[in-house]
């Protein structure tokens, strides 16, 4: 088959998918749907013919020009556009020149939108939907009151037209940093620039900063909806609790009183909500057609992905059209790029908008350099934001060095899948070097010297004349690493069960409460005072209260080990810091404990490492399953 017949085979088979009826120009009923596509198309004379021309409620609206596969489609933009001037006097159209013109092999899509100022073409998944397009040619947009109709949509169609036209910020309420991020994204958007990064530090207010740009580009710009990427569950149920506390500086309506905000747990979007949070696990399943296992949404995005044979590609679903969201707010932005993840970013006709407090290298190169925002953490901490730290060191010989296991003696060996013991004799000497520590070796006394010395030195040195142990978050190497650590650290401080608590995607608590309810007990009640994690909590959750950091692990990472340092550096009101630990007069500061030299590591960019591929979509699917119906019985 020659190549342009196959990629007009493609553009034939991404229309039907989008709504649009495709025939040929003998055989054609422009009234038949609401969509047509017309093949070959003959023009006015010198013009040609139109490889595809579009007519939306029987008027012309667009062309597409067709090339086959390998061909660089920015080269044929002026074809195109000579195309939108040719239709025959007499025919139908909805303005001339057309206002819409694609270029595509089947596989490569471009698209201009004549309705924007300076109107510049884009790369997008496929085609848009009839629907879509019509909405756009309509000014005001559908969803608008007429009779209410603010001057704002007067002035353009097209969201990138309106953005022109915004009124000016109200300040009040907002921190400088917060100001100038709001300020410097609407005029990137304003430039049409498709991708942007706002870098801010944790806990300088990422979350309402985004909230308050979103407000603005709803009720000023007309963004039809925005979808709200997470990488966790409970970041997005965080998240929407942020969006109900929010109060309009324009009229004093809530957000979720204004606008309907839909927090995804299911695979419908709602078409009346504005905005839409989800976790990128959900949204590429989603865009795959597959049901999501509820605790997949708790599972790291970097683990998770590696998990696949191969990042399996996404192909158009007509049940979510790429035009579905004009905004994506993707949060925690170093970890959504990689992999199979950033083909959702890239699904979607939108423009993108990345949060973190520690962009890598690569999360600057997604973004096209285009930092808008930089507010690290000793900005936050001159500006009060940020509480500092102090670093209370703690090393053990065996740490430091390794150790030596002798002929002769019997070691405990313990698998690791079944964690069942038996005792087995050494036939030679057994060296292990501190990397294996925790993981192929168990050295419980070195995990109780640890917490003897923490437990001992706590209301002496590192938070004098307190009795109340601080809410102390320590971070283990893995889910078995975390479950010896609770056990010593009980027994250590002659506590219950109730004191520490191990939060990792495997921990279930007192009557089968899930990890994001642990989460929140740590966080709003007195009860647990210490935490045991992996990397559950290592990134975006807020717990306030936490006034030690303790790593038990190393962390390679130098974005990692800034987001892990994070969760203790929230500013948090005396009262609410005293109703969590009574004995605590302020939060000015916190602590990291560091027993394994994380803060004297040298560090990486690189994003960490992806586990060995080992399944694909669907058995992860059908073992997450089994699982799942396996606890409950």
């Amino acid at each position: 088959m020659p190549l342009e017949q196959h990629a007009r085979e493609n553009i034939d088979r991404l229309l039907t998918a989008a709504g649009w009826l495709v025939c040929d120009a003998e055989r054609v009923n422009i009234h038949a749907v609401r969509g047509v596509a017309i093949r070959e198309f003959p023009l006015k004379t010198g013009y040609g013919f139109a490889d595809y021309l579009l007519y939306i409620d029987g008027k012309a609206v667009g062309v597409i020009e067709a090339k086959k596969a390998g061909i660089t489609l920015t080269g044929v933009e002026t074809q195109s556009d000579k195309y939108t001037q040719g239709l025959p006097d007499g025919l139908p159209r909805w303005s001339n020149p057309l206002p819409f013109s694609y270029q595509s092999t089947g596989n490569e899509n471009r698209f201009t939108n004549r309705l924007d100022p300076a109107p510049r073409s884009r790369s997008v998944f496929a085609f848009h939907t009839p629907v879509l397009l019509a909405e756009w040619l309509n000014n005001p947009p559908a969803h608008t009151v007429q009779q209410s109709l603010p001057q704002y949509y007067q002035t353009g169609s097209t969201f990138l037209a309106r953005l022109q036209q915004m009124p000016p910020l109200k300040e009040e309420g907002l921190w400088p940093a917060q100001i100038k991020a709001i300020h410097n994204l609407e005029q990137s958007l304003k430039e049409n620039r498709p991708r942007a990064l706002i870098q801010m530090a944790t806990g300088s207010g990422k979350t309402f900063t985004a909230i308050s740009f979103i407000y603005r580009l709803i009720k000023f710009a007309g963004a039809r909806r925005v979808l709200f990427l997470v990488d966790r569950g409970n970041l997005g149920d965080q998240t929407l609790k942020e969006f109900q506390q929010y109060a309009s500086p324009y009229n004093n309506f809530k957000f979720t009183e204004e606008y309907i905000v839909q927090r995804l747990q299911s695979n419908i979007i709602d078409t009346t909500a504005r905005v839409c949070i989800c976790t990128i696990q959900r949204m590429y399943a989603m865009l795959k057609g597959k049901e999501l296992a509820e605790d997949l949404e708790e599972e790291p995005v970097d683990k998770l992905g590696g998990l696949f044979k191969r990042p399996e590609p996404i192909e158009y679903n007509p049940a979510i059209p790429i035009g579905t969201f004009d905004i994506i707010v993707t949060d925690e932005c170093h970890r959504s790029i990689y992999n199979l993840w950033a083909q959702v970013l890239e699904y979607f006709d939108a423009y993108l908008i990345g949060l973190t407090a520690t962009p890598s290298k690569q999360t600057f190169g997604f973004f096209h350099q285009n930092l808008v925002m930089e507010y690290n953490h000793e900005m936050a901490v001159a500006d009060g934001v940020n509480v500092n730290y102090d670093v209370y060191r703690i090393r053990t010989q065996i740490t430091e060095r390794g150790s030596k296991v002798e002929s002769g003696y019997a070691v405990q060996i313990m698998e690791r899948d079944t964690r069942k013991k038996r005792w087995e004799q050494l036939d030679d000497d057994f060296s292990y070097d501190p990397n294996q520590l925790d993981r192929n070796v168990v050295a419980p006394d070195q995990i109780r010297t640890i917490i003897q010395t923490y437990r001992d030195k706590l209301f002496t040195e590192i938070f004098p004349g307190r009795s109340w142990v601080p809410k102390t978050l320590i971070f283990a190497k893995d889910d078995a690493h975390a479950e010896n650590i609770v056990e010593i650290v009980r027994e250590e401080f002659g506590k219950g069960n109730n004191f520490a608590q191990k939060i990792t995607y495997r921990s279930y608590g007192a009557g089968g409460a899930k990890p994001k309810d642990l989460i929140n007990e740590f966080r709003t009640s007195p009860m647990p005072r210490i935490a045991v994690t992996v990397d559950m909590i290592a990134t975006g959750t807020d717990i306030k209260a936490v006034e030690v950091v303790m790593f038990m692990r190393a962390v390679k990472s130098r974005a990692f080990f800034e987001q892990m340092k994070g969760r203790g550096v929230r500013v948090i009101k005396p009262d609410d810091l005293q109703s969590v630990t009574p004995d605590a007069k302020a939060k000015d500061h916190f602590v990291i404990v560091d027993a394994v030299g994380v803060c004297e590591q040298d560090k990486t960019d690189s994003r960490p490492m992806e586990q060995k591929p080992t399944i694909s979509f669907e058995k992860l699917m059908h073992q997450k399953e089994k699982r799942s119906c396996h606890r409950h019985h």
